[in-house]
């Protein structure tokens, strides 16, 4: 061996020590890429949410060696929300001693900005789980109906959306926006549904849209934790068909909603469609996390949030029977359903091209006070 050789072999092996590391992670790398789906998931879930959590970069270094880590959105995607929202429920459900409910429930009034002087029974001990406290009722004078229009908010929220659909989309937030199809579901050639079988956007949009000259608004209502989480009627109209959607109970706060694309389309929701004086009229109940539980109140079949079911199906039912030609009729300002915490509330209907929104983009907004009129 010639001196030069004999020098650089401490240097070589040092060298090949420290690319040792190296070679045994892509070793293992290349093991999990050999892996099933589900496998590959279990085992870079831990490593991506330190990935994101550790500061500095700190775990950036593996994307030299060929490891990626799972989307910020795949990763909240894989959270188990239906069964953390069951869980929650449950909980809900447990009564509290008397001397724990003040302390409680004073937390939650701060945490939220409740303002209990609205409530029907201001008594904090009156309500004995968390699940009373989040459905209570308001004074009869605390939420005046609207008269003079002809649309009101259903429920307290926050206006995230609103305005004409065009191009059968949706907006969910201000420049996200969803499938006006997949959120309504597909058509059937079902007799009880006010639309028919068709394939192409425009005559989907078409099928909605019954009278000429008129047009196809939405309005979509974000349900706050402190906001009061019954929902009532906001016009007066006939509620034909319901259609639920099992799915995934994701956050549906303005944040997420920005963040994940067709939000509204996989979270479980409850569509109710029919009628109004103008055509088409729909009103759909988006479940949340911690929001498993839709519940309305004429709807006895209706249960959401069950722990199996399969990913894309639906249920549909009709209250037009034998004995009931019409359906269910509601006046306005009617109680309908409520939530379980807070959600989201997004009404689609038809009317004539003169309605006019009575709204500003991010407002707060209470039950009864007016949404549009003509």
């Amino acid at each position: 061996m010639c001196q030069s050789e004999a020098r650089r072999g401490p240097e070589l092996r040092a060298a090949k020590w420290l690319h040792f590391p190296q070679l045994a992670l892509r070793r293992r790398l290349g093991q999990l890429s050999c892996m099933s789906r589900p496998a590959l998931k279990l085992r870079s879930w831990p490593l991506t949410v330190l990935y994101y959590l550790l500061p500095f970069g700190a775990l950036r270094p593996l994307s030299r060696v060929g490891w990626r880590p799972v989307s910020r959105v795949a990763l909240y995607k894989s959270v188990p929300t239906r069964l953390l929202s069951r869980a929650w429920g449950r909980l809900n459900q447990v009564e509290l001693p008397h001397w724990l409910r003040g302390p409680v429930y004073s937390l939650y009034i701060w945490t939220f900005g409740v303002n209990m002087k609205e409530a029907a029974v201001e008594d904090l001990h009156h309500y004995r789980n968390l699940s009373e406290f989040f459905r209570r009722k308001l004074k009869p004078q605390a939420r005046p109906v609207c008269g003079l229009h002809s649309v009101i908010s259903p429920s307290d929220g926050k206006i995230l959306n609103f305005g004409q659909v065009k191009n059968c989309e949706v907006e969910q937030v201000k420049g996200i926006t969803y499938s006006l199809e997949s959120f309504l579901g597909p058509r059937t050639s079902a007799g009880d549904l006010p639309f028919s079988p068709d394939t192409s956007c425009g005559s989907f949009k078409s099928q909605l849209v019954t009278r000429e000259g008129n047009e196809l608004y939405h309005c979509v209502i974000y349900l706050a934790p402190g906001d009061y989480h019954c929902f009532h009627s906001p016009t007066d109209w006939t509620v034909s068909h319901r259609r639920h959607f099992p799915g995934s109970l994701m956050s549906v706060n303005p944040g997420m909603a920005r963040w994940i694309k067709e939000l509204f389309c996989h979270n479980e929701r409850v569509v109710l469609t029919g009628d109004w004086k103008h055509g088409f009229f729909s009103l759909t109940a988006v479940g949340a996390t911690n929001v498993g539980s839709i519940r309305i109140y004429f709807d006895r079949d209706l249960h959401t949030n069950s722990p199996e079911y399969s990913k894309g199906s639906y249920n549909d039912f009709s209250f037009v029977t034998h004995a009931n030609k019409e359906g269910i009729p509601m006046r306005k300002g009617e109680h309908l359903g409520e939530f379980n915490l807070g959600s989201t509330i997004v009404l689609i209907f038809e009317a004539p091209k003169d309605f006019d929104f009575k709204l500003k983009a991010g407002q707060k907004i209470r039950f009864g006070e007016a949404l549009g009129s003509l």
